[in-house]
């Protein structure tokens, strides 16, 4: 008895030098659907998407209770609920009330390029709300880290930061706000802009540092407060890092790839190519008048005349 003990106190005092593990969510969230007979079909392939990849959102934004099931509406274009988006919009989530609508017939638009992908977008949104507790998130991280939940980040995404640092130069996290609501085009760079800065994040404080930005958000902080909290420095001082060194990939891959890049260096060495060939025909026909005035020469002397 005393040896076992003995042993079961080993055992803990070993075990209390690890630390625990991180509470995983307990069940994703539940979705309830609801379409009209037209979209029964599409309704059907919703409802059968894996439920880990709403876990895998969970676990992003540090949410371990799902909370009550969330309404996803499938709205015909025309209808009321489609008029509340604006018209380049496909779909909106109102966190509070758990709410998810979609427009299917305005998808594909950037940054979600699949109707599965939107609805992982506006229920990251509502995870997001339920994870702040309410509170408020600036519109560019509950964008940027709603892109980044739905699909990650690809070529495109860097294509457009590229293009758009090349065009406007860098921009202003305020500013970012403000471009959603400033027609198609601003508000495809302010994703862009978003989704990359949210990356940026979490390359540089860690997969969680959302999840702990919005249980500062939860506690009552302010948004810089809850981001010092979380990241031991100022938001200020990371988005200057973030514009000033944009990476690599982020830079140069893009344009090094891009269909606009292959056209130009197509052309580029069809430009050298034809000159070559210029410059060759040029000194063969050099050659050949220099040999036709020696054989001329040569014929001249001789007194023959044609």
């Amino acid at each position: 008895m005393r040896t076992a003990t003995i042993l079961a106190a080993m055992v803990l005092l070993l075990l209390s030098g690890f630390p625990a593990p991180a509470a995983a969510p307990s069940r994703p969230p539940e979705l309830h659907f609801e379409a009209p007979a037209a979209y029964s079909r599409l309704r059907q392939r919703l409802e059968r998407l894996d439920p880990e990849g709403w876990r895998e959102i969970m676990e992003l934004v540090g949410l371990e209770q799902p909370g009550p099931p969330i309404r996803v509406l499938l709205v015909p274009e025309g209808s009321a609920a489609a008029r509340r988006a604006p018209r380049w919009g496909v779909a909106y989530a109102i966190g509070a009330a758990g709410l998810v609508v979609l427009i299917p017939r305005r998808v594909p638009v950037y940054p979600d390029a699949t109707i599965e992908a939107v609805l992982r977008h506006e229920v990251a949104h509502v995870l997001i709300a339920r994870a702040a507790r309410r509170r408020p998130v600036p519109r560019w991280f509950d964008e940027g880290l709603a892109m980044f939940a739905a699909r990650g980040w690809g070529l495109e995404d860097r294509s457009r930061v590229l293009w758009a640092t090349l065009r406007h130069g860098s921009s202003t996290l305020a500013q970012l706000d403000r471009r959603f609501h400033a027609g198609p085009r601003e508000a495809a760079r302010a994703y862009a802009f978003s989704g990359a800065f949210v990356r940026f994040l979490l390359q540089e404080y860690g997969n969680d540092v959302a999840a702990r930005i919005l249980d500062g958000l939860a506690e009552d902080l302010s948004f810089s407060r809850a981001f010092r909290r979380a990241t031991g420095t100022y938001l200020s001082d990371a988005e200057e890092r973030f514009w000033r060194h944009l990476d690599f990939w982020d830079r140069w891959v893009p344009l090094a790839t891009s269909t606009s890049t292959l056209w130009l260096v197509i052309s580029m060495l069809a430009l050298v190519a034809f000159r070559r060939r210029r410059a060759r025909d040029a000194e063969m026909m050099a050659r050949w008048r220099e040999e036709e005035a020696r054989w001329l020469g040569d014929e001249s002397s001789d007194g023959w005349v044609n």
